[in-house]
């Protein structure tokens, strides 16, 4: 654990729904995502006078404040506002405040003046009867939940999907037993929030692939990577712990050795299963996991092999969602539905139907150049990280556009500068480089230009690249040698863009009307 670390006491405040009654709540941050409003409609619900502070403005906040106000199915005589500021006595004066997981304790003059906090995670963790599948990790972590969530449906399972992939488990709380299955997405802000609270109890965790990640919150990956840890530290014998095998980014790994999946694999009192782009039935015989293989024509099969099973069995096949990065989210879903009782046979042919989610990879527009050609745009506006963005680029086994740029977070631009050197031989070469302005983008810029890596601006807007594009587009006629355009910006959106989401959004509604 990290020195310091916050801990929380161990349970939660409320010990019954009917605890909320009454009682005076702050809830630390409104927000647009749904999140917040969530949050605020329970407590109303239960009975809490609530009151909401934010340090954005009414006019900022107005959707969400909209439709808490036009829901007649909540009474919001109990509810207040304090916008634009936080004032120190709403935070003293409280039973309790609900705090936004982006905002840290440490040194927060607010927070520290609670007499107690809580999150809508641990609200939900305290009186949910379902059986938790948790999922952290630096990548992938959405396209999992989601392929989970799609699996376990089609399976006829009574399952919920929320957390960090902007729903909030609170929504549908009551809808759940003991007979549910609910998935959490987890960041690693939300599993700090949940530090000794001895809450989260997974039958399944699963942790995808760590990269450097939020390095301008953490001090460093060892203290980025103690929240990940938390996801199954109150695991008993009886859960599952999904880890990775392979070795971790050069110069990322523990700095006691080994990598982090052998780490988590060390530490959890849960069975260890490990995942692989490897064959495992090869490189570790005998080990219990899943794993990638390719046959000599190079036809790919997921692989799954379980404690219980006598041997290995294939459980993916063909599938409609490109890129190597999807395949190894699609493949930890497909173990995780093997593990929940799934046919291996069902799980091939239902994930196989799996489209993916939005703003990963999305297929989302066609247009047709006057020339003839056919272009088609992807979307990949939830890569945040350099090295999503550098998978992206590859994900197609050709030449791409490729769009990408934004705010920087503290980390790294390397891995995606080596990936556009097409001159290394594991990268296939971008066939037009444009860039979106941003801090992170200027980080990148001096990197390109060290490789001699061509790329045009950065734009300081994505309409103005987008019409620049359409103009080169027409400009070369049939000599262009790419139909396809991909949007993956390896960044954080602020400044620009409310979030990736915002930001998805706009570049998919810009691209239907620059190229309609």
């Amino acid at each position: 654990m990290v020195d310091n670390a916050f801990v929380y006491p161990e349970g939660c405040f409320f010990k019954s729904l009917e605890d909320i009654k009454g009682k005076n709540i702050t809830v630390m941050g409104l927000g647009l995502n749904g999140g917040g409003e969530a949050t605020v409609r329970f407590l109303l619900k239960h009975g809490a006078n609530v009151l909401v502070t934010d340090k954005k403005t009414k006019e900022q906040l107005k959707p969400t404040i909209d439709s808490l106000n036009s829901d007649l199915s909540v009474d919001t005589k109990n509810l207040k506002y304090v916008l634009g500021e936080h004032r120190i006595e709403d935070f003293q004066n409280a039973d309790v405040v609900i705090k936004n997981p982006g905002v840290k304790i440490q040194g927060n003059v607010y927070l520290q003046a609670a007499k107690n906090i809580e999150t809508d995670i641990s609200l939900f963790l305290k009186f949910t009867k379902a059986k938790i599948i948790a999922v952290t990790g630096s990548k992938g972590k959405s396209s999992t939940v989601s392929a989970i969530y799609y699996g376990l449906k089609q399976a006829n399972f009574d399952v919920y999907l929320g957390g960090n992939i902007t729903v909030s488990p609170l929504t549908f709380l009551e809808k759940t037993s003991e007979k549910s299955v609910v998935i959490l997405e987890l960041s690693s802000w939300q599993l700090a929030d949940l530090r000794g609270r001895k809450l989260l109890k997974p039958y399944i965790s699963l942790i995808t692939k760590i990269v450097p990640d939020h390095q301008n919150w953490y001090a460093n990956m060892s203290e980025y990577v103690a929240d990940k840890r938390l996801i199954y530290a109150d695991q008993t014998k009886e859960d599952y712990t999904l880890v990775d095998f392979d070795g971790d980014t050069v110069g990322t790994g523990p700095i006691t050795g080994g990598t982090w999946g052998d780490l988590f694999a060390s530490e959890s009192k849960g069975t260890v299963i490990r995942y692989s782009q490897k064959d495992l039935s090869r490189y570790a015989k005998g080990m219990n996991g899943a794993w990638q293989s390719f046959d000599d024509d190079n036809v790919f099969s997921g692989m799954v092999k379980l404690p219980d099973w006598p041997k290995a069995q294939k459980v993916l096949g063909k599938l409609k969602v490109p890129g190597v990065h999807m395949r190894c989210n699609t493949m930890n879903a497909a173990l995780v539905l093997a593990i929940m009782g799934v046919e291996p046979a069902f799980i091939e042919s239902t994930l196989g139907q799996w489209t993916g989610i939005p703003h990963r990879l999305q297929f989302f527009h066609t247009w047709q150049s006057p020339s003839g050609i056919k272009f088609r745009f992807f979307n990949d506006s939830c890569s945040t990280v350099p090295e999503a963005a550098a998978v992206a680029s590859q994900s197609f086994g050709k030449q791409v556009v490729f769009i990408t740029g934004g705010t920087d977070k503290g980390l790294d631009f390397m891995p995606l500068a080596a990936t556009l050197n097409y001159k290394d031989s594991f990268s296939t070469k971008v066939y037009k480089l444009y860039l979106l302005d941003g801090t992170g983008t200027e980080k990148l810029v001096q990197l390109l230009k060290k490789d001699q890596i061509d790329f045009d601006k950065p734009f300081d807007s994505l309409e103005l690249l987008l019409k620049k594009l359409k103009e080169d587009l027409l400009m070369a006629g049939d000599s262009f040698l790419s139909d396809t355009i991909v949007f993956s910006p390896g960044a954080t959106s602020f400044g620009m863009f409310t979030n990736e989401f915002d930001r998805g959004n706009k570049f998919m509604n810009l691209v239907k009307e620059i190229f309609a």
